[in-house]
């Protein structure tokens, strides 16, 4: 059986800092939720143009402070 799956790339975020990035679904039963270990099909290199483009993002805001 087959369904759609959403997926979306968020960070870990602790008390002192923002951490990794960290591939989510919605497949709540998925025994490989918060994992992202094989043989989960996800991971952070799927989202790799979209992390560049954050980053990039993020050190123009601070060279424009």
């Amino acid at each position: 059986m087959s369904e759609p799956v959403l997926i979306r790339l968020t960070r870990l975020t602790r008390l002192t800092r923002t951490g990794d990035y960290f591939v989510q679904c919605n497949q709540v039963d998925c025994q490989y939720v918060e994992a992202n270990a094989p043989p989960c099909p996800l991971h952070v290199g799927m989202f790799a143009e979209e992390i560049r483009a954050a980053s990039a993002a993020r050190e123009a805001r601070r060279e424009g402070y």
